[in-house]
């Protein structure tokens, strides 16, 4: 039996949704963590393209547990959507075997009305205007709205009306329309269509580990977007790192016994903020076509840059990372002489560690190593002493700059187009 944690080590998109459905084979259980929609997973299965917002990976393997973790905030009406969509296109049984923690925060109407007011301004972050930022800031200013709320009609008419007239005298200031309460009455009918997936997830995890079945932790965006270790203010709302796994669904740090970091081979970024690595607009548009770099909730394209190594050494540090998991290395066949940085100076003075403070990011110099390109097309390779010199130097570097061995490498998007060299779930 192991636990295993999956988390992104860049800025988000960095291909975890092919790594989980990979890993989900063996375990019993998927939990989602953290976050909400604005989370898009994109999976290639049997020759069909599947991107998940809300459901864990895990979803679409037969036989497998998947919940929705306390720390989660839902969106009802897209979590519906989802369950349709897969139906529809036979992907998921008649009764999945999904739960949704109780305690899980529900993004309303009225979140995803402030999301799109503060986006139209000049300060704008970059979110995917889905409500997100919104429904945490109810959440911990203790005026938020619960899954299990929906169950409990009286209850959630009380909590959403308080979160309604907040959202709505900021609406106002904003020079925005307000939300009408009859929105509310539409989402209490949510409830009825989810209340058999409603329960204690936390509980019902712990049981699982009890019983020696091994779970699998499911994170969200990146390390860098951590709102309390990235490039804050340009952060999501929630925690991204291993540790949120611990405080998104109630399980303590004892159960956990891997934690595996998904880097691609480059680095990307969406939406605003500090990317010191970025490439101009013609080498960033050559990259961002070989590696189909487009958001996979918004479409939004992608910012592309070489590989942030010292971003990668502090992703590995917070999140107490044990093994590497590298996608996308396909993607640089093509890209002639690659450069890494491995490290930076700000004010002249070297650091091994990406910088976090606004200003000295500003400030900051990487400092480069350039390394040769390959040639060869390498998404039929499926063993790691079959890839060209070159990209084995490249892996090996990625390897030194994370500090922890390498597991995986994704070749491609199909789930067959993958080097495993050490299973996680079976090195414990």
């Amino acid at each position: 039996m192991a636990n295993v944690v999956v988390v992104g080590a860049q800025w988000g998109d960095e291909g975890k949704g092919k790594v989980v459905d990979l890993l989900t084979e063996f375990a019993d259980v998927v939990v989602r963590f953290g976050g909400g929609p604005n989370a898009g997973h994109t999976l290639l299965v049997d020759g069909h393209k599947v991107v998940l917002h809300l459901l864990p990976s895990g979803i679409l393997r037969a036989n497998k547990r998947c919940i929705l973790g306390d720390g989660m905030v839902v969106d009802p009406a897209e979590l519906l959507d989802e369950i349709h969509s897969l139906e529809q296109r036979e992907l998921l049984g008649s009764d999945p075997d999904l739960l949704i923690s109780e305690r899980a925060h529900l993004i309303l109407p009225h979140h995803r009305a402030l999301d799109e007011a503060r986006e139209r301004g000049s300060d704008a972050l970059g979110t995917t205007r889905r409500g997100i930022g919104p429904a945490y800031e109810d959440k911990y200013g203790r005026r938020g709205v619960r899954v299990g709320d929906l169950l409990r009609p009286e209850r959630f008419r009380e909590r959403a009306r308080l979160s309604l007239a907040e959202a709505n005298r900021r609406l106002r200031a904003a020079g925005a329309d307000a939300v009408p309460e009859s929105t509310l009455e539409e989402y209490l009918r949510f409830g009825d269509l989810i209340a058999r997936h409603v329960g204690d997830a936390s509980r019902a995890i712990s049981d699982e580990i009890a019983r020696g079945r091994s779970v699998l932790f499911e994170g969200a965006q990146g390390a860098l977007l951590d709102v309390d270790h990235g490039t804050y203010p340009f952060v999501t709302s929630s925690s991204t790192i291993a540790g949120g796994a611990c405080t998104g669904t109630g399980v303590g740090p004892t159960h956990i016994h891997a934690v595996v970091g998904v880097c691609k081979a480059y680095s990307t970024r969406v939406g605003s903020g500090p990317f010191p690595t970025e490439l101009d607009a013609e080498a960033g548009a050559k990259l961002r076509d070989a590696g189909a770099e487009f958001g996979a909730t918004t479409g939004r394209p992608r910012r592309c840059g070489w590989l942030d190594g010292a971003a990668l050494r502090m992703a590995s540090r917070i999140n107490g990372m044990t093994g590497l998991a590298v996608t996308k290395l396909d993607v640089l066949a093509d890209q002639g002489k690659i450069k890494v940085c491995v490290g930076y100076r700000v004010d002249g003075k070297p650091r091994d560690e990406i910088p976090l403070d606004p200003d000295e990011i500003q400030r900051a110099e990487p400092v480069y190593e350039t390394l040769d390109g390959w040639g060869d097309d390498t998404r039929r390779v499926r063993h790691l002493e079959d890839l060209p010199a070159q990209a084995r130097r490249y892996l090996r570097n990625m390897e030194a700059l994370s500090g922890v061995p390498l597991q995986i490498i994704s070749l491609g998007p199909a789930r067959g187009e993958t080097i495993v060299l050490r299973n996680p779930f079976r090195s414990q």
